[in-house]
C-alpha cells in the first residue's frame, strides 16, 4: 500500500468518480490512476469503487470506509509535514484560506495586508466559494481555515471558533421611499421587491427566519452571492437589497443610502473551521490572533483539544465577540 494510492481514491472521491479530473488535478495520466487503485484494490482484497465497463459508477460500502481512513492517513502526513517546517523554518510555508465574497472583499484585506508584511515568504492561496463549498474544502482538509457564517455546523469534523458578529443593512437609492421612514419595519421592507443573499450564504437564514416569525413572505426576485452584484442590481432598480452592514462603503456606495436592519433580524456569527487534528503552525495562530483579537494562541489550542462542540462553545462563554 502507498500513499499514492490512497492519494488517488481519495481525489477521485473528490473530484465526484470522474477519473479524467482527479488525473488532471494530479498532474498525472488517466490509465496510471486508475492501474494504482485497481492495484490497491487487489492488495486489499475489496473494492473500493462498483464499475460499469471501464466507468466508475459508485463507492462500495468497504470504500466508503478505506476512502475516510485514508483521508485521515493524507491529513496525518500533511501534519507531519508541517511539524518538520516548523522546526526548520518556523516563517516559511504556505497558508490556504476558503471564504466567501463579503469576507474576502470586506473582513479580510487589512488582515491579510498586515500578514503579508509580517510573513513575506509565506505562500497565502484564498479560496473563494459557497459557504458549503469551502466548509467542504476545510473538512477535506484542502484547505487549512474556512471562514464563514453558514454551513460549518454542518461538518463534525470541524472546530469552529468564532469571530465576530455582525448584522445587515437595507440598501436604497436616495430617493427611495424607505429612505424617509422614521423606522423600518419588517412590513414596510416586505412591500418591495428584495435583492440579497442565496440561501444559505453569508447570513441569509436569519432573514428567512425574520419573515417567517412575522408571517411574512417576502417578495425574493433576484439573489447573489456577492454583496457588490446585489448593490449593482438595486441601482438598476431592480428591488431594495439586503447585504452584511460591512458590505456598505459610504465612498463607493454614496449613491445608495444604507438603512440600518439590525432591530429587525437576529444577529449573525462569522466563524473559523479547522479541521479536527490540523497542525497549526506558528504563522496560522498569527494569522487568527489577527483576523480576531480574541481567539489567542491558548484559546485555539484549548478549543482544538475539546473532545466536543460543547466544550468548544463553554470556551467562549463570557467573551464579548466583537461587532462588525
Amino acid at each position: 500500500m502507498k500513499l499514492q494510492q490512497l492519494r488517488y481514491i481519495w481525489e477521485v472521491a473528490r473530484h465526484d468518480l470522474n477519473v479524467s479530473a482527479t488525473a488532471q488535478s494530479l498532474y498525472t495520466s488517466q490509465p496510471g490512476v486508475s492501474k494504482q487503485i485497481r492495484l490497491l484494490e487487489d492488495e486489499l482484497g475489496v473494492e473500493v469503487f462498483a464499475r460499469s465497463g471501464k466507468h466508475l459508477t459508485h463507492i462500495t460500502p468497504a470504500g466508503e470506509k478505506i476512502i475516510a481512513l485514508a483521508g485521515e492517513v493524507l491529513n496525518q502526513t500533511q501534519n507531519i509535514k508541517r511539524v518538520a517546517s516548523e522546526f526548520s523554518d518556523e516563517r516559511k510555508g504556505s497558508l490556504d484560506i476558503a471564504t466567501t465574497h463579503t469576507q474576502a472583499r470586506y473582513a479580510l484585506p487589512k488582515v491579510i495586508n498586515q500578514f503579508i508584511e509580517g510573513y513575506p515568504e509565506v505562500s497565502l492561496h484564498m479560496h473563494q466559494g459557497t459557504p458549503m463549498q469551502i466548509a467542504e474544502m476545510a473538512n477535506d482538509g484542502v484547505v487549512d481555515f474556512a471562514i464563514a457564517t453558514e454551513a460549518l455546523e454542518l461538518f463534525g469534523n470541524l472546530v469552529m471558533l468564532p469571530c465576530y458578529t455582525w448584522n445587515r443593512s437595507v440598501v436604497v437609492p436616495k430617493n427611495h421611499p424607505l429612505a424617509s421612514l422614521s423606522e423600518l419595519t419588517l412590513e414596510s421592507l416586505a412591500a418591495y421587491p428584495i435583492v440579497t443573499y442565496v440561501f444559505g450564504f453569508t447570513g441569509r437564514s436569519q432573514l428567512d427566519e425574520a419573515f417567517q416569525e412575522a408571517e411574512l413572505e417576502p417578495n425574493v426576485v433576484f439573489t447573489a452571492a456577492d454583496s457588490d452584484v446585489i448593490k449593482t442590481y438595486v441601482r438598476l432598480g431592480l428591488g431594495v437589497g439586503i447585504v452584511a452592514s460591512m458590505a456598505y462603503d459610504e465612498s463607493l456606495d454614496s449613491d445608495l443610502v444604507a438603512l440600518d436592519a439590525s432591530h429587525l433580524f437576529a444577529d449573525s456569527c462569522t466563524k473559523i473551521g479547522i479541521r479536527s487534528n490540523t497542525f497549526i503552525r506558528g504563522y496560522m495562530y498569527k494569522f487568527i490572533e489577527s483576523f480576531a483579537p480574541h481567539l489567542t494562541k491558548d484559546l485555539v489550542v484549548a478549543a482544538m483539544e475539546a473532545p466536543n462542540r460543547q466544550e468548544v462553545e463553554q470556551l467562549f462563554d463570557g467573551i464579548e465577540l466583537p461587532r462588525h
